[in-house]
């Protein structure tokens, strides 16, 4: 009896469906933070930090590792699922993280509706 009634919170499907509403809240909060500070610090304030403050300038260095993956990843990814990954590469390294959770969100509303389990 249990199992049962856990099958449809644990299950996949159910999985799914909650990933694209957490990605637009992360997306819509860090994209406006993000924002707020370049308007705040200027567009290359990071910059300025990084020169002065050796983690500044670690944390900067690990970003860019970091990207470079997600980057690398996203054009594999994208092009396995028919989406053109050019707009996210250029918006990546001119914004950051804020375009790499937009392809995610791009990726999640191009998945074709799952199908409830038979049986």
């Amino acid at each position: 009896m249990t199992s049962e009634v856990m099958v449809p919170v644990t299950s996949r499907v159910h999985l799914v469906g909650m990933r694209l509403p957490i990605l637009v809240v992360v997306f819509v909060a860090f994209t406006g933070w993000s924002i707020s500070v370049a308007v705040s610090h200027g567009p290359i304030g990071f910059l300025t930090l990084s020169l002065r403050e050796p983690w500044a300038m670690q944390m900067l260095i690990d970003l860019g590792i970091a990207l470079f993956i997600a980057w690398s990843w996203l054009r594999h990814d994208a092009r396995a699922k028919g989406i053109n990954p050019v707009p996210y590469m250029i918006g990546t390294a001119f914004l950051g993280s804020p375009v790499v959770l937009a392809y995610l969100i791009h990726r999640e509303l191009k998945k074709p509706a799952p199908q409830p389990a038979v049986g």
